[in-house]
């Protein structure tokens, strides 16, 4: 497998980067798809060209289908590209295509004949690279944005239930959301093994995405006389007292949904 820094750079005619290995489930990105559609909702509905990419969807197109009926709860006319390396995959997703949904080969170049879009979703693609190149793929995804585009990269478990994504606009990255099902979880730092590519081997001492999650742990420790009130009780607080020492990016609405979400500058690797 050539190295992700290097199919980043390349300029040819072919699809830039590797197939996934493809595991899917429906309604595994639902966590992800909810965020989109609360904090990129303005854009989508602002938007005069409102599509979608779902990039390396895998072995099935669930998640493109699902990603469609969840933009257009906000925006009617939303559209949806699925793409993926694999042509034996697009073609067996033909089938699902559908007013608003399509499927393309292609990868990191996302083919998409001229147009820029609205939203580039990522979830579990960048796992095989790696790291030193996760920055040029970003740069690369980043650059096919629209001006008030979102590219959200990230990686969940199987069936959803731990899900952490990096959102990034066109100048590159902005924040990273931590989401959970609260009833699976025992520590926030159950999360780490969930962090995308551009953090996961940063979880050591030294580096603040290990400071965030140890500190995470800390405020939820201390907050377990509210696990009486049930989880969700217990993680708002915990996330309160976690936002005296960290900018969270969010507030106690999306808390409530087993999330939070801080700023990138804040947990982004040494020397980043």
């Amino acid at each position: 497998m050539a190295a992700v820094s290097s199919l980043a750079r390349r300029r040819s005619a072919g699809p830039v980067g590797s197939a996934t290995r493809g595991t899917t489930h429906p309604n595994r990105l639902r966590r992800m798809d909810r965020w989109i559609t609360d904090a990129h909702g303005t854009a989508l509905r602002r938007s005069a060209d409102p599509v979608a990419v779902d990039l390396g969807y895998g072995a099935s197109p669930w998640t493109a289908v699902e990603l469609l009926a969840r933009l257009r709860r906000v925006r009617t006319d939303a559209a949806v590209v699925g793409v993926e390396i694999d042509p034996e995959r697009v073609a067996a997703a033909a089938a699902y295509a559908r007013d608003g949904l399509t499927f393309a080969r292609g990868g990191f170049e996302v083919p998409l004949a001229g147009r820029r879009p609205l939203l580039i979703r990522a979830a579990n693609v960048l796992r095989q690279y790696d790291e030193d190149g996760v920055a040029a793929v970003w740069e690369r995804l980043c650059g096919r944005l629209a001006p008030d585009g979102l590219l959200v990269e990230g990686t969940c478990d199987e069936i959803g239930r731990r899900h952490v994504w990096v959102a990034l606009g066109p100048e590159g990255p902005r924040t990273v959301t931590f989401a959970t099902r609260l009833g699976s979880l025992s520590a926030p730092s159950d999360l780490a093994e969930r962090l995308p590519k551009a953090l996961i081997h940063r979880n050591v001492p030294g580096e603040a995405v290990h400071a965030f999650l140890r500190d995470f742990d800390r405020a939820w420790a201390a907050a377990a006389p509210y696990a009486a009130y049930g989880a969700r009780q217990r993680w708002t607080t915990a996330v309160s007292a976690l936002g005296a020492d960290w900018p969270l990016a969010d507030g106690r609405r999306r808390w409530r949904q087993g999330e939070v979400t801080v700023r990138w500058e804040a947990v982004a690797p040494r020397g980043w």
